[in-house]
């Protein structure tokens, strides 16, 4: 079993930016695949980045350059920091952990809106 956390949401300007965390109960290094989907308003849910435990990363065409996921070991922690966040950033931003072969797990989500 993993939980998830998450926290960092919240309402910003265009152009401004924000840094989502993801507290998971257990060692992130024992987690295969850590990553941040969203999902707005009427729309599927997709991919946002993701980060596999040997380190490597991936991010949806939409966010790349302005998005990064990191992580710290010690706290058992992924982020997302947002940069030049725009509109059409806002969604409920979930976090998921895969480990392969049991299971996929999520957050309960956080909401990032982005208005002026």
């Amino acid at each position: 079993q993993v939980q998830l956390v998450e926290s960092g949401g919240g309402l910003v300007q265009p152009g401004g930016s924000l840094r989502l965390s993801c507290a998971a109960s257990r060692s992130i290094l024992s987690i295969d695949v850590m990553g941040w989907y969203r999902q707005a308003p009427g729309k599927r849910r997709e991919l946002v980045a993701t980060m596999v435990s040997g380190g490597s990363t991936n991010y949806a065409d939409s966010v790349k350059g302005r998005f990064t996921i990191a992580r710290d070991n010690a706290k058992n922690t992924v982020y997302l920091q947002m940069n030049s966040l725009q509109p059409e950033d806002t969604a409920v931003y979930c976090c998921n952990a895969i480990v392969v072969g049991l299971a996929s797990y999520w957050g309960q989500g956080t909401q990032v809106t982005v208005s002026s």
